[in-house]
């Protein structure tokens, strides 16, 4: 495909890298900004990942539980839409990173390569054998809740898009969609406490990303239950503390994913004296946290702290959205994408390439 522009992302890569390896702590919000807007050239590169793998089976994941001989299949014969990138929910989320930039860089397909790709994958057929497979008694819990949080963000990202293939691609999907809404209510209420994990079980991040999406389709009754029971499990917290943050293989910050869910859901009064009893450091101007350093990016757990980089600026971004007068936190946020972006290269072993890309658009996306 004519989609990897090397040359024009390295020499991208290279501004940031002059302007924050071992000095990120110096980058200042002004010249950050200007580099927070994502040229098509540079879209064309995040574009370019997600695309690459989205049809290479293995290496590959699978996290399922056989219940028989039957079930030992192929990643392509288990989940024929969702099968490449390494894994389900990398292959999801892969899929809202494409459809995001198609969306609003119209020429990033300009042969419709990559729209005949997912015509070809997203088909009645294929979405009928991935609802199966969740339907099936072993795998009702499979990827619960991050994997089927990004599914909710795929269609809200196509349910957000007039374009004749979006909207049946939406179609399409839509059953596994209900499908796995369905599950989530009956899961919400049987989950006693909250899982503040920096991985993919955190209850906050899925909750947030889920909430979305209910909101974007006017799901009424699936956004009270997200706010019902986000406020049961986390009105109370108080003094969530950052010094134990990170974990070595956090891709999520378990203080910052959960303001942000937060933010979301109470007014401004409410929100800044919850947040003054949950983070009160974050209403100190000088405020700041490191962004977390990758000494292995082959090791596909320990590059997960890129992805952190990019998730803690999307909530800072957040909860700067929602209280204004924490400002401050911008630069914060403006120096982890700064400090993690430039390692998003062409050259980029696979544990982190196929994944990486959406982490940061996700964080792009939230600049304001």
């Amino acid at each position: 495909m004519k989609l990897i522009l090397i040359t024009s992302f390295m020499t991208f890569a290279m501004f940031f890298l002059t302007n924050c390896s071992d000095n990120a702590s110096k980058i200042t919000e002004e010249s950050t900004q200007l580099s927070m807007s994502l040229s098509e050239k540079q879209a064309k590169h995040i574009f370019s990942l997600p695309v690459h793998c989205l049809d290479i089976e293995y290496p590959n994941k699978l996290g399922q539980v056989l219940g028989s001989d039957k079930d030992l299949k192929t990643p392509k014969q288990l989940r024929p839409i969702f099968y490449g990138c390494f894994d389900w929910h990398s292959s999801v989320h892969g899929y809202w990173s494409i459809i995001n930039l198609m969306k609003k860089y119209p020429n990033i397909d300009e042969d419709n390569e990559v729209r005949q790709l997912l015509n070809t994958h997203i088909t009645v057929q294929n979405a009928a054998i991935e609802l199966a497979f969740f339907e099936d008694i072993n795998n009702g819990n499979f990827e619960r809740t991050y994997g089927w949080a990004w599914l909710f963000k795929v269609q809200e990202a196509l349910a957000t898009w007039d374009d004749q293939d979006a909207r049946r691609w939406k179609t399409t999907l839509q059953p596994l969609v209900d499908h796995l809404v369905a599950a989530y209510k009956i899961y919400l209420p049987k989950l006693i406490y909250p899982i503040r994990a920096g991985q993919h079980d955190n209850s906050a991040f899925g909750l947030s990303l889920s909430l979305d999406y209910a909101r974007t389709v006017g799901d009424k009754e699936f956004e009270d239950s997200i706010i019902l029971h986000a406020r049961r499990l986390f009105l109370t917290d108080e003094n969530c503390n950052l010094t134990y943050e990170p974990s070595g293989y956090d891709f999520l910050s378990p203080c910052f994913e959960e303001a942000y869910l937060m933010a979301k859901i109470m007014d401004k009064q409410e929100y800044a004296t919850w947040l003054k009893k949950f983070l009160p450091s974050l209403f100190d101007e000088s405020f700041s946290v490191t962004p977390a350093v990758v000494k292995d990016r082959t090791d596909g757990k320990l590059v997960h702290l890129d992805g952190l980089n990019y998730s803690r600026a999307a909530c800072l971004y957040g909860i700067t959205k929602a209280l204004p007068e924490l400002n401050h936190l911008n630069s914060v946020a403006n120096t982890h994408i700064a400090f993690s972006l430039p390692n998003l290269s062409a050259q980029d072993d696979y544990m982190g390439s196929h994944w990486l890309g959406t982490f940061a658009l996700y964080a792009l996306e939230h600049v304001h």
